[in-house]
Parts: C-alpha cells; sequence; structure tokens
C-alpha cells in the first residue's frame, strides 16, 4: 500500500511540474509557444491529465479551462496520496517509511 501511495504521489508531482513549467514557458514564448520543442514536451507529459480532465468534467467547461481542471484534480490527488502516506507512516513507523 505504501508503495502504490509513494507512486501517486510521485506521478501527481512530475505532472503538476509539468504542468507548472508549460505554463510559464507559455507565459515566456508568447504566441510562438507552439513551435517551441520544450513546450511541445510538456505539452506531451501533461496530455493523458488533461484529456482524463476533459472526460471528466461536464460538456459545459470551456475547452480552454481544461488544464486548469486537470492541474486541480492533480494537487487534490496529490493532497490525498500525501495524507494517506502521512497516516500509513504513522501505523508501521516513521523508520519504515524511508
Amino acid at each position: 500500500m505504501l508503495l502504490l501511495t509513494t507512486s501517486v504521489k510521485l506521478v501527481a508531482e512530475i505532472a503538476l511540474m509539468a504542468m507548472v513549467g508549460q505554463w510559464l514557458l507559455g507565459l515566456l514564448a508568447g504566441p510562438r509557444r507552439d513551435s517551441n520543442l520544450f513546450y511541445q514536451l510538456l505539452q506531451v507529459l501533461t496530455r493523458p491529465f488533461v484529456r482524463l480532465a476533459r472526460w471528466v468534467s461536464p460538456k459545459v467547461v470551456l475547452d480552454r479551462h481544461v488544464p486548469l481542471v486537470a492541474f486541480l484534480l492533480l494537487a487534490f490527488a496529490w493532497i490525498a496520496a500525501t495524507l494517506t502516506r502521512i497516516n500509513l507512516c504513522l501505523q508501521i513507523g516513521v523508520e519504515l517509511c524511508r
């Protein structure tokens, strides 16, 4: 169970950092961001989570807001995984969680 919780937390962290990086690079690159290689790489990393957010969210949500929905879902998943890991570590002992 600890391995599953740690894996979920790690995937959420990587996806969250990729989304933040994509957003910052989009701000810096401006309208030419679609031709930026690193922006495209970050887009490939975040695409599965954005698609999942589109599938989960109602059709009323605009397409330009779906990445924000994906970010919030990942943030909630990260918080839940962190709290679960803390709880597990307290149950089995902090030394075994290292």
